[in-house]
């Protein structure tokens, strides 16, 4: 079993949120899972971890960088406006 849970991943992403009166800004487990293995795929290219890593697996990393608030989810339309 992974820790943390998605419940308590999508709790700690929300409770981040600058507004608490928009909807909450991940509402399923895909959200979690996109960015975390986003967050890995960028670990495994070469980025610096932001949490002590010795050992761990790329994806461990990314979840307890999200889980510790090191990285953040992004909405939609802040995110494309990135890429362009």
């Amino acid at each position: 079993m992974i820790h943390p849970s998605y419940t308590e991943l999508m709790e700690v992403v929300n409770n981040g949120s600058e507004d608490m009166d928009e909807a909450p800004l991940v509402t399923s487990r895909y959200s979690i899972v996109s960015a975390t293995s986003k967050r890995a795929r960028q670990i495994i290219a070469g980025e610096e971890p932001l949490v002590r890593s010795y050992g761990k697996k790329p994806l461990s990393v990314a979840v307890e960088e999200l889980y510790e608030g090191k990285v953040s989810i992004l909405p939609d339309d802040e995110e494309a406006g990135e890429e362009e």
